[in-house]
């Protein structure tokens, strides 16, 4: 089954009761809440993603509700929990998704230690996966999400989940949160795109999220080789520029776009130093997404292994 199985009714009651249970590529999250605004959101952006069977381990239990005593007689707001406890301060109650998506996130970044977990949107293609490890406002969000809707699958938009003991790429394709100008950016490019209400004046400016194809959603479980490392960056009007990076170079690049590299210890230096020498890796400076496609559309066609 997945969520769409559910009406809203049903979505509402699970919510508000034992929790709706969904997986996210190798996680089960048990989630529950007491806003009602909530299940129409769930209903339609977190359609395609399947239920767990019944007894089958959950890793998160997360939850996204009023807050308790008199503050929640005082504002409307809304309190992102994980094991009923509360890591941040409460949001505006009309951010109450954009709150849930952020504390998933958190609670992968933080306790997902059997994984190498790299700062990195990641697709693939014929089996290989494309890693681009990224800073905030790199444009990777908007990349990733023009090459899902050119024939590339969704790995993640946020974590590049690698497997230490063979260093296959694990798929965690979950919703990719646009920000600011990349959502009209995007509705413009691929009008077809499942994009979300934008919630304006939140702790990151104005975000809307997109749905992943339902094809990467149904092949959440399909690994990937990493093949190539392409480190992006978006400048207003600037030329296309894709340019070898030397190994060292890239060495450091990933390493510090890890989440746990010194939490993994020798274990994160030795998996990073494989991948380095097996995947090539390339500078991208873009302004015009049809022509930044293109040059990786060429890069993955060029390869011979």
């Amino acid at each position: 089954m997945i969520v769409g199985d559910l009406s809203r009714r049903e979505i509402e009651r699970r919510l508000a009761g034992t929790g709706l249970v969904v997986r996210f590529g190798p996680f089960h999250l048990r989630i529950r809440s007491d806003l009602a605004s909530l299940s129409s959101l769930v209903h339609r952006l977190y359609q395609p993603y399947p239920l767990p069977e019944t007894g089958e381990i959950t890793d998160f239990h997360v939850g996204i509700s009023r807050p308790r005593g008199l503050r929640r007689w005082l504002r409307r707001q809304a309190c992102f929990t994980v094991d009923g406890q509360s890591p941040f301060a409460p949001y505006a109650a009309e951010h109450a998704f954009p709150a849930l998506e952020w504390g998933i996130n958190w609670c992968v970044a933080t306790r997902a230690h059997h994984l190498l977990m790299l700062h990195s949107a990641g697709v693939e293609r014929h089996g290989r996966a494309m890693l681009f490890p990224a800073s905030p406002g790199d444009g990777k969000s908007t990349l990733c999400t023009a090459l899902i809707h050119s024939g590339w699958r969704l790995m993640s938009d946020e974590f590049g989940l690698l497997r230490p003991e063979d260093g296959m790429l694990l798929p965690l394709p979950r919703l990719i949160p646009l920000k600011n100008e990349s959502i009209e950016v995007i509705r413009r490019f691929r009008p077809e795109a499942i994009v979300g209400p934008s919630f304006l004046a939140t702790r990151k400016g104005t975000v809307a999220h997109v749905r992943p194809p339902a094809d990467s959603i149904a092949r959440m479980q399909e690994t990937a080789r990493p093949r190539w490392f392409v480190f992006p960056r978006w400048i207003a009007n600037a030329p296309l520029s894709l340019e070898p990076l030397p190994k060292s170079q890239a060495f450091l690049m990933i390493a510090t776009n890890a989440f746990n590299y010194e939490v993994l210890d020798e274990t994160a230096f030795r998996l990073v130093a494989d991948l380095v020498r097996r995947c090539d890796s390339y500078s991208l400076v873009y302004s015009d997404l049809d022509q930044a496609i293109s040059a990786l559309d060429d890069l993955s066609n060029d390869v011979d292994d």
